[in-house]
């Protein structure tokens, strides 16, 4: 075993400044070795700024560094496949960015890949190692709101000038065809797959009602989860500014659950008791799952979030645009 891991970023972007990138050279037994972004100015700065000794503007190149021994893929949907592939081929365990694919297809090329060499794969849906979900799970695996009747997401955001055909989220070759379903919906969805199973049968609508881009702006779907556990979700992207709302509610037979999913706030019903919680994430809020993921890679854990957990998530998704 590796005293560290020794990281390479393909893709150091917004989403690394804070959110992950951090977390790579914060984490136990982890050090961030080099950073590849196609933009070689912005990638010398990017490794100026973090004190990263290498950077690279092509990726293949991070990844036959000898000294780069995990990679983390943080580019656009689009090439996830192309960049993990390659590394996995190449020998490196890869922690990927979600969603993990634009496709089912594409995301299932990627399991099987990990499958076929032995090497390692994990997926950032990173709610999973948060506090505020982890609370949530505690919940339900001491019965506090009884058995579980059904599960409800209502998402609604009023549109962006940035979201159009140039945005790389709206774009469908760059974001996948679920536009901004596909960049939100599956850290919610994920977080219900691992609380309560694979949905037994699932379907759903999806519909392009602006026309400001060529993905989809509104979805809603519905689904069963084992125990006979009903669920109804709203994605809209279309709403005025003052009907925004991110709500997720679970209810059961002794009370109810209702928190964000990209909040911090949490409520917990118990008969006519009603407790309010703030539970804010961490200052890097990947952290916590990057912990994790180098433990698993270090053999030391179990993964904390498969391709084949990914794979559930991206299948239902697919099925409610469809």
């Amino acid at each position: 075993m590796q005293e560290y891991v020794q990281w390479g970023i393909i893709g150091c972007g917004d989403v690394t400044e804070v959110k992950s990138g951090p977390g790579f050279y914060k984490a136990t037994d982890s050090r961030l070795a080099a950073v590849m972004r196609r933009d070689a100015e912005k990638a010398a700065d990017y490794a100026r700024r973090h004190g990263v000794p290498k950077w690279y503007s092509d990726a293949e190149h991070l990844i036959q560094d000898p000294e780069v021994t995990a990679i983390y893929v943080a580019t656009p949907p689009s090439s996830h496949e192309v960049y993990t592939v390659s590394a996995l081929k190449a020998g490196k365990p890869v922690y990927v960015e979600k969603p993990i694919a634009t496709t089912l297809a594409s995301a299932t090329r990627m399991a099987d890949t990990a499958a076929t060499t032995g090497i390692k794969l994990s997926v950032a849906h990173y709610r999973r190692a948060l506090p505020k979900f982890l609370q949530i799970r505690q919940y339900l695996q001491e019965e506090a709101i009884g058995d579980i009747r059904s599960i409800r997401i209502s998402m609604y955001q009023s549109p962006r000038p940035e979201q159009n055909e140039t945005y790389w989220r709206t774009d469908p070759l760059i974001g996948g065809n679920g536009g901004l379903f596909y960049d939100l919906a599956p850290h919610q969805l994920d977080i219900l797959i691992w609380l309560f199973g694979a949905p037994i049968a699932a379907s759903g609508f999806s519909a392009n009602q602006l026309g400001a881009y060529r993905s989809k702006d509104i979805v809603s779907g519905t689904a069963r989860f084992p125990g006979n556990i009903l669920f109804t979700g709203m994605w809209c992207f279309t709403s005025g500014e003052h009907q925004q709302e991110d709500i997720c509610e679970i209810v059961g037979s002794k009370g109810r659950l209702s928190f964000s999913f990209f909040a911090h706030d949490l409520m917990v019903e118990m008969g006519s008791r009603k407790e309010h919680f703030t539970i804010p994430p961490p200052a890097h809020i990947q952290q916590p799952m990057i912990e994790a993921v180098v433990r698993y890679f270090r053999g030391e854990g179990p993964n904390p979030c498969s391709a084949e957990d990914a794979l559930l998530s991206m299948k239902l998704m697919e099925t409610f645009i469809t």
